[in-house]
């Protein structure tokens, strides 16, 4: 702590014995380098990790584990069997037995950029201009790029909206937007997720 001995009761202030016993203890718990890490690791959500990552998440309502669907494969012998996705050559990849499951941990630069867009929904109007500020912050970079390509919302004027993807999206992108409750759905419209 920084100046301590202002902080001493004057009637203490005299004795030698109680002011090394608090020096030593000033000296052995320091907290400034304690703040310093809490405030870079968790306070910040621009820097924070882990943990930190996982607590803001909590606050604003998104969890790091998504589900994805359940991938298409390429097979031969289970492509007979009753109610089988097989798909052809160039279409999925080949089966390599049954998943254990089909819930995948979020990296913390993922988990971060997923955290702020929630964030912004969180006190966002929802309209479709918002919900394409939305798309381009998740699927966008910082310089206003758009590495994967185009990402917006249309109302059909018929109680729909389509998400348009202008990219073919990963499995983890379309459980971003189907599953894990950052794009709104509004009450009594359907979403439809249309891409590539």
């Amino acid at each position: 702590m920084q100046n301590w001995d202002e902080t001493l009761l004057s009637q203490y202030c005299a004795s030698p014995t109680i002011k090394a016993l608090l020096q030593s203890f000033n000296d052995a718990v320091d907290p400034v380098t304690d703040i310093a890490n809490f405030y870079i690791n968790i306070w910040n959500v621009n820097t924070a990790v882990g943990n930190g990552l996982d607590i803001w998440g909590q606050i604003v309502g998104v969890s790091r584990y998504l589900t994805t669907a359940a991938t298409n494969y390429l097979g031969y012998q289970e492509a007979n069997s009753v109610g089988s996705e097989a798909q052809p050559f160039n279409q999925a990849p080949f089966y390599s037995g049954t998943l254990a499951t089909n819930t995948f941990a979020l990296t913390d630069d993922q988990y971060r950029r997923l955290i702020l867009v929630k964030a912004a929904a969180n006190i966002s109007n929802l309209s479709v201009p918002s919900i394409n500020t939305l798309l381009r912050a998740e699927f966008g970079t910082s310089d206003g790029t758009n590495p994967y390509g185009q990402a917006y919302v249309i109302d059909n004027l018929d109680m729909t909206f389509t998400y348009y993807l202008k990219f073919v999206p990963s499995d983890l992108q379309l459980a971003i937007i189907n599953n894990s409750g950052v794009f709104p759905r509004p009450a009594g419209v359907q979403m439809l997720v249309a891409h590539l």
